[in-house]
């Protein structure tokens, strides 16, 4: 292969990403201009897969959101919500999206369409209060599919299970019941065979995922699960069920295999491998991602890719012979994958560990968001019982610039580097 199409190569995902996000905008600023009603869907468990086959434009308010905060307009957002009578304790992502209604949908990329539909799960309790804010905005229906969460730590149950098959029959009958709810809204007839290549492209998707995500146990390691892993996140939720995103996560495992297996990384000296839990700091994000990699740090996975892409990360294949019991299957495995690595972190934290031979662990626990933020201390001190690894227990926020201090962050980052860089020395004088 040549060095041309080596450099065509190396970053084609990043840019791709980036190009194909910017065009989902643009189709739903057009939708927003025809007056066409979306479907308003959260990242853990959208059911875009479904969606799609009534026609509907689909909205992820939290992806709308966040780019607020990278755009550095998310106080713009939170100020005119809390004027209008929100709390400042409240979920900033939910403050930026009643502003964004209040603006008639406007945002920095593009405008939305107002919602026709609601659609989402319990993985977060803050979803069912936020669809009831569009309920009262715009009188629409809303759907609540309530997916049945893991037990206990370790109690996870598999298809042939019974526990499973019954929660499993539940989910269905749920998804059953939308179907009439969405040919009403939408004007469409449900097609199945529409469903099915909604699904078959998801499929392709989830293998893709999938082996990114291991694909980055190489050394050194081949993206950044911060930086390059929110792009390949939006592809994943804004694109899933599609032929494009389908075709993206294809090319995407092409690139990082060549990087692969030509030794190159994400950054030109990696002398740190770690891993992130919790949600990026989205207001400061490219310089909260510097304060690592100056510093030769990298993460090589987090749970934020696992819970933000709906679960998507494991990698299910529907079987479309039965396309609504197979969804059904696939919506409850990937949001309770989804929910764990938000509330049973420490055996997957374990794991990621060992797998991805880690050398530290970042927690980021964030005062907008109770439900990621919630029991991380707690997540630490067992996860220190049960490995000796460094970690950073450092807070700050998703949206809110007022409460992020670039100052301390980097004196709390320069100190945990310097423990990483003496574990390191030791290691070594203890090796010789």
């Amino acid at each position: 292969m040549s060095d041309a199409t080596g450099a065509e190569i190396v970053g084609r995902g990043n840019k791709e990403g980036a190009r194909l996000f910017r065009s989902w905008f643009e189709e739903l600023t057009q939708a927003a201009e025809q007056d066409r009603r979306a479907a308003y869907v959260f990242v853990m468990g959208s059911l875009t897969e479904l969606l799609r086959t009534f026609d509907f434009p689909v909205v992820f308010p939290e992806i709308n959101s966040l780019q607020t905060a990278v755009r550095r307009v998310a106080h713009e957002y939170l100020d005119e919500a809390e004027d209008y009578g929100y709390s400042p304790d409240i979920c900033g992502y939910v403050k930026a999206d009643v502003a964004t209604q209040l603006r008639g949908g406007q945002l920095p990329m593009g405008r939305i369409p107002k919602p026709g539909i609601a659609v989402y799960t319990n993985a977060c309790n803050t979803y069912i209060k936020w669809a009831e804010i569009w309920e009262r905005m715009y009188g629409v229906p809303t759907f609540v599919l309530d997916v049945p969460g893991t037990r206990a730590a370790g109690r996870q149950t598999w298809p042939g299970d019974a526990d499973f098959e019954n929660d499993r029959r539940y989910v269905e009958a749920q998804i059953r019941e939308l179907i009439p709810v969405c040919e009403k809204v939408s004007g469409v007839k449900f097609d199945i065979d529409r469903l099915r290549e909604n699904m078959e492209h998801a499929n392709a998707m989830g293998v893709g995922w999938k082996r990114v995500l291991e694909l980055n146990q190489a050394r050194p390691s081949l993206f950044n699960a911060l930086s390059d892993g929110t792009i390949y996140l939006g592809v994943a939720n804004g694109l899933r069920g599609s032929a494009a995103g389908a075709n993206y996560f294809t090319e995407l495992v092409k690139e990082l295999e060549y990087k692969r297996e030509r030794g190159i990384g994400t950054l030109t000296d990696e002398q740190y491998r770690l891993i992130f839990v919790g949600v990026p700091c989205y207001p400061i994000f490219r310089r909260f991602t510097e304060l690592f990699t100056e510093l030769g740090g990298t993460f090589v996975n987090s749970t934020y890719l696992w819970f933000a892409s709906g679960g998507a990360n494991a990698g299910f294949q529907y079987e479309l012979e039965d396309p609504l019991e197979s969804l059904a299957t696939g919506l409850l495995i990937s949001v309770r994958d989804a929910m764990d690595s938000m509330f049973f972190q420490t055996g997957i934290l374990l794991e990621m560990i060992e797998t991805y031979e880690a050398d530290g662990i970042v927690y980021h626990p964030i005062k907008s968001c109770r439900t990621v933020s919630t029991g991380l201390a707690d997540n630490r001190r067992a996860l220190m019982v049960e490995r000796d690894v460094p970690s950073l227990f450092i807070e700050s926020d998703m949206m809110d610039r007022r409460v992020v201090s670039e100052a301390q962050l980097k004196n709390r980052v320069d100190a945990f580097f310097e423990g990483l860089a003496a574990r390191k020395h030791q290691a070594a004088a203890g090796s010789s």
